[in-house]
């Protein structure tokens, strides 16, 4: 892997660059809308009493990794600072396909980043397709609070074929899906390994899922979006190459974002990855 690499990782940053959606600073959209649904969705109590139930049978019953709450919101967060990223970089996005206006563009991501795990509360295997009619009729009520009926069913249309596509056997078809299929993969640090680990095992899974330390995105130079993965040692591009990768292909995206994984363990000698994914 280049040295090169590690001349662009930035030299100084903000401790949440990349990780925490900030409703009052400034972004490269309009975000008066995006602003409102989100103070509506994160105090909805049925939306919020979905992200609860939907551990349960992820984790207490199939030991998977975490898919409630804490997933959301860390999905959530970084879909918007990704979307906000791309923006800046002047990457195209696809609402206006339907006639919605730029800043229906947020409004989508942030909904699908919401509701693209409630399949959950059905059954974790194939949740994405129970994920489908559960968030339809929640946006059934949400919706028409900022809609009028046709952009309303328009915005509905968008959510949901990003959610569907939020999993590797789908397409996406437009560059929103793509923002959530992405950034579902971001949620990789240290306890929140996408990857699920063999409990009490030392296998490469559970190794890889430790090593990961933090996950920022930054602007980049060579392309709109330089996404660093921190590593404790190297077993972490494991998480990278077999969860990163896999999102990142197909998604749309492709030549709009680099990764580069960087070594942090100051006991080894210092490893800059640069990955092509």
């Amino acid at each position: 892997m280049s040295d090169s690499a590690a001349d662009d990782l930035p030299e100084e940053a903000d401790e949440d660059s990349g990780r925490i959606y900030e409703p009052d600073a400034a972004h490269h959209f309009p975000d008066e809308k995006l602003n409102r649904v989100l103070e509506f969705i994160t105090t909805d109590e049925e939306i919020q009493t979905y992200l609860e139930a939907q551990n349960i049978n992820a984790v207490d019953r199939m030991q998977y990794n975490d898919h409630g709450a804490k997933h959301i919101e860390i999905v959530r967060n970084r879909a918007l600072c990704l979307y906000d990223l791309l923006k800046a970089g002047g990457v195209e996005f696809h609402a206006h396909q339907q006639g919605l206006a730029e800043e229906d563009e947020a409004v989508i991501v942030a909904l699908a980043a919401t509701l693209h795990d409630v399949g959950h509360v059905v059954h974790r295997d194939d949740h994405v397709y129970y994920s489908i009619p559960l968030a339809a009729d929640i946006m059934d009520r949400v919706l028409p609070e900022f809609y009028d009926i046709a952009d309303t069913v328009r915005v509905k249309g968008e959510v949901l074929h990003a959610i569907l596509c939020h999993h590797t056997a789908e397409t996406p078809l437009t560059n929103e899906a793509g923002v959530i299929r992405v950034a579902d993969a971001l949620d990789m640090e240290s306890g929140r390994s996408r990857i699920p680990y063999e409990h009490g095992g030392r296998g490469i899974n559970t190794l890889s899922s430790q090593a990961i330390k933090r996950v920022s995105l930054y602007e980049g130079e060579s392309r709109p979006v330089m996404v660093e993965i921190a590593m404790t040692n190297a077993a972490g591009v494991y998480q990278v190459d077999n969860l990163l990768k896999e999102k990142l292909h197909n998604s749309g995206l492709e030549d709009c974002i680099r990764i580069v994984a960087v070594n942090t363990n100051e006991n080894h000698e210092q490893l800059v990855e640069r990955i092509e994914l």
